[in-house]
């Protein structure tokens, strides 16, 4: 995703559009704790949601794991297809159920920097519980929010940066670790651990919630 996204394909868009098939930076600090975490759980299936242009999906699959992706981005899923042909995608709308043979078989959901893009985030949340079995494992990332990171944003003048406003279909919710924590909880899912990634702790650039649907 380059930056002339925002004024060359985001204007009036009818969807978060994708023009690139690069890896978001992004991963390069959630990957390594994502893979641990689903390793740590034994997961076997695996389904990403929201997963853009596909470029963690296919890092799970040559990892190992029996991965589905799938996202509401027309242009996203196209992409995904064609640069991993060896990984199964579908297009989805979160505020329509999962088609049925998605519902239940999975040890885990991610969601990758997805939540803070949706003006009904619940949707993403009730849809991750339906798609996995009992006791299966949601894992979530989305920015970091806290006292020290926000006052640093606004006196180095980075908000603009962050909260990508030029965005169609960018960042419309900013969540704390309680607000996130309440989300998954609102849901049914108990918290199991909670992670800050990129940079120290005070700074850091996302977090990560792991979330249990009950046994």
């Amino acid at each position: 995703m380059s930056r002339s996204t925002d004024s060359a394909f985001s204007i009036s868009a009818q969807e978060f559009e994708w023009n690139s098939t690069k890896v978001p930076g992004a991963h390069n600090y959630l990957i390594p704790p994502i893979i641990e975490t689903l390793r740590g759980l034994s997961a076997s299936t695996v389904l990403d949601m929201g997963c853009g242009n596909g470029s963690f999906t296919s890092v799970l699959h040559s990892q190992g794991f029996a991965v589905v992706g799938c996202d509401a981005s027309a242009s996203g899923v196209n992409l995904a297809r064609q640069a991993h042909s060896s990984v199964d995608f579908f297009e989805h709308d979160i505020s329509n159920p999962l088609p049925p043979e998605h519902q239940g078989p999975f040890d885990s959901v991610v969601a990758l920097e997805v939540v803070e893009h949706l003006l009904q985030p619940r949707q993403l949340v009730t849809s991750a519980y339906k798609a996995l079995r009992p006791g299966g494992a949601l894992i979530m990332s989305t920015p970091y929010h806290g006292y020290w990171k926000n006052v640093a944003l606004a006196l180095t003048n980075h908000f603009d940066e962050h909260w990508h406003p030029l965005r169609d279909f960018g960042h419309v919710k900013f969540f704390s670790r309680k607000t996130l924590e309440a989300l998954v909880r609102e849901s049914g899912f108990s918290v199991g651990n909670f992670m800050r990634v990129g940079r120290i702790p005070a700074f850091a650039c996302s977090m990560i919630v792991v979330a249990f649907k009950p046994q």
